[in-house]
């Protein structure tokens, strides 16, 4: 059983989401990017919009879905360097659904995000209020990841029936792949031809099949993490508070390596100490998110763990398209929802998964 990523409030639950709690889940799913998802400042403005067009879109939770209900996975997909120039079609989302209306034989009632992390994260929910549709407050990843793969219905034993992907100037794909795998290589082959960025829908579910496949309670804990975040004079300590997580480092971004190639954001990103942390250095090993942090040759910690780079005064998130040499930053990590850290997590989305040759050690939080 896939468990949620915070335990909820029992009480005073979030039914729907308003225009007044964007800014806070855009925040939120910026820590939770762990770099990657794709900046959330473009997706913010988009979904503060659709929201004051259309209304507050209702807030559903596994228990709540019926034998009615459709559930399908959306994100962005490719590089998020490119995507902070190439922005997705006003009908592009709207293209997706239908093709996934026609494929599954009925309509669909209920989104939810591939992966809570980052524009990923909040994009849904613009969706939703557009179309009309209920956002499910669970995502398949409980963070971000860049392979398609390395979602939990997978380690689940879920399997994906179908797959549609549009880009922005209008051709529509639909893939049925023999596995995960297969999906992940087709779908970046066509993202990296129609300019490393397109919108992907897939995994159409039922109310049977949802459960016990997703990771509960993430829109709602972004949410949370972003209330901490804008409403506390001290950002840093109350982030890393809500999530129960370490800072390992605070510093400035003295030097950083970043390429797109295949349709990802590859490099690292070195951070050294300032204050307290001086004499300290840290090295990130970046895949769209980030994966490995090393201090004098030693991992400190490793995917799937979490890692998000966020703004010293600030808090807020920096995705790696968005590092700047002199930044200054504090390094976050919290544990990985239990899900990854099982044998089949640990093989879609351990460091192994990545092609570092090492053995998992689980972060449990770390002190200078």
């Amino acid at each position: 059983m896939v468990q949620p990523l915070l335990d909820a409030p029992t009480q005073d639950r979030l039914t729907a989401v308003t225009v007044s709690d964007v800014p806070a889940l855009a925040a939120g799913t910026a820590i939770f990017g762990t770099g990657g998802g794709g900046s959330v400042y473009t997706s913010q403005m988009v979904t503060e919009q659709s929201i004051a067009e259309h209304g507050p879109v209702p807030l559903v939770t596994v228990d709540d879905l019926g034998p009615e209900d459709l559930v399908v996975l959306v994100s962005g997909i490719g590089a998020p360097t490119v995507g902070i120039e190439m922005l997705s079609s006003a009908t592009q989302i709207q293209t997706l659904v239908d093709e996934a209306e026609r494929c599954a034989g009925r309509p669909v009632t209920t989104l939810m995000a591939a992966e809570i992390g980052g524009s990923n994260g909040v994009s849904p929910v613009g969706w939703a209020a557009k179309l009309g549709l209920k956002i499910l407050d669970a995502d398949g990843m409980g963070r971000a990841f860049p392979d398609a793969a390395m979602v939990a219905m997978n380690v689940a034993g879920v399997p994906c029936e179908f797959s549609v992907l549009s880009d922005v100037v209008g051709n529509v794909s639909v893939l049925r792949t023999v596995d995960m795998h297969w999906l992940e290589r087709h779908a970046r082959a066509l993202t990296v031809a129609s300019g490393s960025i397109c919108l992907g829908l897939h995994y159409p579910m039922t109310a049977e099949t949802v459960r016990g496949a997703v990771i509960e309670g993430t829109v709602s804990a972004a949410i949370r993490v972003g209330h901490a975040l804008l409403s506390s004079p001290e950002p840093v300590r109350a982030v890393a508070a809500e999530l129960g997580g370490s800072i390992l480092l605070t510093g400035k971004i003295s030097d950083l390596d970043r390429r797109t190639e295949g349709g990802f954001s590859r490099g690292s990103v070195t951070i050294t100490g300032t204050g307290e942390d001086r004499g300290r250095l840290q090295r990130l090993e970046l895949q769209n998110e980030n994966l490995i942090v090393l201090e004098d040759g030693e991992v400190i910690v490793s995917v799937p763990d979490n890692v998000t780079i966020i703004d010293a005064e600030t808090g807020h998130a920096i995705t790696t398209e968005m590092l700047r040499f002199g930044q200054r930053v504090c390094v976050l990590a919290w544990a990985a929802d239990p899900i990854w850290r099982s044998p089949r997590g640990l093989e879609l989305a351990g460091p192994q998964a990545f092609g570092y040759e090492l053995t998992y050690t689980p972060f449990e939080g770390a002190t200078r």
